[in-house]
């Protein structure tokens, strides 16, 4: 009996992915292909845009070829990460340079040239005005690469976020579009009026007709040619907002906390946008034209979760795998502060000079306190930002989490601890695939009933409010020195690197 599936792209930082997904929602068949970054040079991050596309495309092609002749495909969906930007040659398709990923701030200097307040950005983009959306690496590269600036000249150059990319690519350059989700992280688009803002285009030099036409992130985006098979695409999503989709959270109020390379904390408040000092408006999605189906969220960022361990095992060797991470936590009998920084401070405090920094250490202190000062740091950031949520008057009770790091247990006791909140573990361990399908499957005009799966990792606050708020009160006494300590450092050139 012939079956039909929904396939999705799933592009992270770290790996290329492709899922088919049958009629049930069930994950049938997925494959997926390293991505490998490079740090060239301190607050540079980049990745190899080659390797990057055959790696979606052979792991597509890989995933295709399980799928009988006789299944239909009704749909195809992408997801991506938001902030990382490429560059190519709309004659040939070929990259002009590296893929500036979200994490690259090389373009730091140039932004505080950018002749608006950060009030303003904030206002029309609903970001804040750092290196790590787009807008100042397009500006940087134009500037800084010879291709760049030559096919500018010439009128070939393209340039978008990743999904974008990998849509042009996969439909032979027919299509050429990005969604507002993806869109809204190059911090060129108007939040609210939903189209390019000419007053930042012409802040940083640039030039509509370099960037892709906006359409809704659920409808017919365009067609892919892969396989043999010309597949509808349907769905484009930032992999947040994919997440939070697979997760069922649709409804004003309900929030989700993703765990990954950064650590992602997003409270769907319906179909205007919540302006909290600190936090970002992010763009949720939009079903069809017109803007009765749209929704927003209040975002907070912290830029350094996954990364932050992975740089304890890296570069300290300290662990073998991040599986090893929940049992060190729990050998360790010493507090540690940590704050991670790398990559600098997200929300609330957008500070991208602050050094990664420990505090507590005595001649007991070892390596299992290190990795749980590393640990409970990101639950702490995370519960910043928590703080203005509640303040701003939002009842968030509980937190569904998800992500890689989300399997670990004494993260997700602590920032139970921290937040004062419910923390729900998700079963589905793929829910940005699971949203990107969903979406693609209602961009194709169907209405699939999957329901997200909780698992029984429930996680409740083990202090009081009194022991809770003492933690806290330390934990911004600690930021706040260190924050003035770094600032000062780098004045005196002490310490002057990024």
């Amino acid at each position: 009996m012939a079956e039909k599936f929904v396939i999705v792209l799933d592009q992270g930082s770290s790996s290329s992915r492709a899922l088919a997904l049958d009629q049930d929602g069930n994950i049938r068949y997925k494959s997926q292909r390293r991505l490998e970054a490079a740090y060239p040079a301190p607050g540079r991050a980049e990745h190899d845009v080659r390797q990057l596309y055959a790696g979606q495309a052979e792991s597509l092609e890989e995933v295709l070829a399980r799928i009988q002749p006789s299944d239909e495909i009704v749909a195809l969906g992408m997801a991506s990460q938001r902030s990382t930007v490429i560059f190519w040659d709309k004659s040939s398709g070929e990259p002009l340079c590296p893929a500036l990923s979200w994490q690259d701030g090389r373009a730091l200097e140039l932004l505080g040239k950018v002749p608006l307040s950060n009030t303003k950005i904030h206002d029309l983009t609903g970001l804040y005005k750092t290196p790590y959306y787009s807008a100042s690496k397009m500006a940087w590269a134009l500037e800084n690469y010879p291709e760049v600036k030559a096919a500018a000249a010439e009128g070939r150059l393209l340039m978008g976020p990743v999904s974008t990319y990998l849509l042009w690519r996969l439909s032979g350059g027919k299509s050429f579009a990005a969604d507002p989700s993806q869109a809204q992280r190059t911090m060129l688009f108007n939040l609210r009026r939903l189209r390019w803002e000419p007053r930042l285009l012409s802040a940083f030099g640039l030039n509509a007709g370099l960037l892709p036409e906006i359409k809704p992130s659920m409808g017919r985006l365009g067609w892919a040619e892969a396989g043999g098979r010309r597949i509808p695409v349907t769905a484009m999503l930032g992999d947040q907002q994919a997440a939070m989709l697979g997760l069922g959270l649709e409804a004003p109020n309900s929030a989700a906390l993703n765990y990954g390379t950064g650590a992602f904390m997003l409270v769907n408040t319906g179909r205007k946008p919540l302006k909290i000092r600190g936090l970002l408006n992010s763009f949720g999605w939009q079903q069809g034209k017109g803007r009765k189906n749209i929704c927003y969220f209040t975002e907070s960022t912290v830029n350094s979760a996954g990364t932050a361990l992975e740089w304890l095992r890296l570069k300290f060797g300290l662990f073998e795998d991040i599986s090893d991470v929940d049992g060190m936590c729990r050998k360790s009998r010493n507090r540690l502060h940590c704050l991670p920084a790398i990559g600098g401070l997200g929300a609330p405090y957008w500070d991208f000079t602050t050094f990664t920094t420990f505090a507590g250490f005595s001649p007991h202190s070892d390596k299992y306190d290190v990795v749980r000062g590393v640990t409970e740091g990101i639950a702490y950031m995370v519960a910043d930002a928590f703080d203005l949520v509640k303040k701003k008057g939002l009842k968030i009770e509980e937190l569904k989490v998800s992500g890689g790091l989300s399997r670990i247990d004494w993260l997700l006791q602590f920032q139970a601890d921290v937040t004062g909140a419910r923390i729900c573990a998700m079963e589905e361990s793929e829910a940005t695939a699971v949203g990107a399908a969903l979406a693609a499957a209602r961009g194709a005009g169907l209405s699939p009933a999957w329901t997200p799966k909780v698992s029984q990792r429930v996680f409740t606050p083990s202090i009081g409010e009194e022991e809770r708020q003492n933690l806290i009160r330390g934990w911004r006494i600690f930021v706040k020195d260190i924050r003035r300590a770094s600032r000062d450092l780098r004045r005196l050139n002490v310490l002057p690197h990024p």
